[in-house]
């Protein structure tokens, strides 16, 4: 087992003591506290217990701390599929999904028989024929009902060998007695 590298100053872990006390970004705490523990003296198994995260993340944020400091810990992600669409956009597409039917936009080749319901297939067919954007995760699609202020509610089964009629009359048979 090689000798631990890895120790930080007096000064530095009460920098990254401050920067937990200030923020309220919980990754960003737990990437803070892990580096600060660790730097002080703590085993990597008691760190990763204490943080729920794995040996190798916690070295890993070692490193960008090394690297870059406090700042290097912050996050770093764009959100690739959040930036697709600009607000505009998305009120557009609540503005279309609000006015319009999947069968009034596609005709008979919605995605559900009636074409009276947004699917997340229609969704992603208005998207991309629009907008030319097509998204990685369906879940990307059930947000962007969300944020376009559409209440997504998946469509009835549809049975082919159901008679309608015979359940129209069914239920008028019902309603007399």
């Amino acid at each position: 087992m090689g000798k631990r590298t890895f120790s930080l100053s007096e000064a530095e872990a009460n920098a990254l003591l401050a920067a937990y006390q200030a923020t309220n970004d919980g990754p960003y705490r737990t990437r803070l506290q892990a580096v600060r523990l660790y730097g002080i003296g703590y085993t990597a198994a008691k760190v990763t217990d204490i943080t729920g995260s794995p040996r190798s993340t916690l070295l890993d944020w070692c490193r960008t701390f090394q690297r870059g400091g406090m700042i290097a810990l912050d996050d770093q992600r764009q959100g690739g599929n959040s930036r697709k669409l600009t607000a505009a956009h998305i009120q557009e597409i609540g503005r279309t999904l609000r006015l319009y039917t999947p069968r009034s936009r596609f005709g008979p080749e919605a995605a559900t028989p009636d074409g009276l319901g947004w699917t997340v297939l229609d969704l992603k067919r208005l998207i991309r024929d629009e907008y030319a954007v097509t998204y990685q995760s369906v879940v990307s699609y059930y947000t962007l009902f969300a944020r376009a202020g559409y209440s997504y509610h998946q469509p009835s089964a549809s049975y082919r060998s159901r008679n309608a009629a015979a359940i129209s009359e069914w239920e008028t048979q019902l309603e007399k007695n």
